[in-house]
């Protein structure tokens, strides 16, 4: 067991959210969540319920934390591919530019001025989407971005905050490409796609390995890593450099851990 530290987790009563902070609590860690609904699991002065534009409520919350994980997000387009006209609008100024653009920049402003030394920033394997078809596999962590559509290209921006943060502000940061942890609805399309087993990322496993990026006693200034759960048949994204900063590894195939 490491020392245990106070965590920020944003997006805390998400899917994933509620695994990271479930699993940091059973290790006995501090755990604050941040989110616009309570978080399951969390007293009610442990829950701060607000929204990122809230930058006074974000930084009370960030106050002495040892590490922040930053899971808030909007989850995905509204609409991809886009319909024909008049239905071919997207969310990207409405939706995706404040949650995914100025809220990864204030949360990264909080970490800079309370000196919080690091923060796991929660990017997608869909920056790097355009290999799935006619790349080479698995996917490494270095390749240039393919971003499959306005929200991963938000999170290619994520990815690029943090470097910047990292490099300037001596903040450690790790981005993490997340694989594909259906969402409620989404369950016929996760059954549908070519890809959604090889990509599945469970809550288990999802759970585990935000732990592993607290318990990590070093880690290089920024780094991308990748986590899924083990892959049913094309093994799609190269898990090595999470393996070998984290010491993780998953545990999980799809469909195990779907149903929590």
């Amino acid at each position: 067991m490491s020392t245990p530290k106070r965590i920020l987790v944003t997006g805390s009563a998400g899917r994933i959210g509620r695994a990271a902070v479930s699993e940091l609590v059973a290790r006995g860690h501090s755990v604050v969540g941040f989110d616009l609904h309570p978080t399951p699991g969390l007293s009610a002065d442990r829950s701060v319920v607000a929204p990122l534009a809230d930058v006074a409520a974000l930084r009370r919350a960030a106050t002495g934390a040892d590490v922040i994980i930053h899971l808030a997000a909007t989850p995905d387009d509204a609409r991809f591919p886009r319909g024909a006209a008049p239905d071919d609008g997207d969310n990207f100024l409405s939706d995706l530019v404040p949650g995914n653009i100025v809220g990864p920049y204030e949360v990264m402003e909080a970490a800079r001025s309370l000196k919080v030394p690091r923060v796991v920033l929660a990017s997608t394997g869909q920056v790097v989407a355009g290999y799935f078809q006619g790349g080479a596999l698995p996917i490494a962590p270095d390749v240039l971005p393919r971003p499959r559509y306005l929200y991963a290209c938000t999170k290619v921006f994520l990815e690029a905050l943090g470097q910047v943060y990292a490099n300037e502000h001596g903040i450690t940061v790790l981005a993490v490409r997340l694989g594909w942890c259906p969402r409620p609805g989404q369950e016929e399309e996760f059954r549908q796609s070519d890809f959604g087993p090889d990509v599945y990322l469970s809550p288990g496993d999802a759970g585990r390995f935000f732990a592993a990026t607290v318990e990590a006693s070093a880690l290089p200034p920024f780094a991308v890593v990748y986590s899924t759960s083990r892959h049913v048949r094309k093994h799609m994204y190269d898990l090595t450099s999470a393996q070998e900063l984290l010491g993780w590894a998953p545990r999980d195939q799809w469909p195990a851990g779907s149903g929590e």
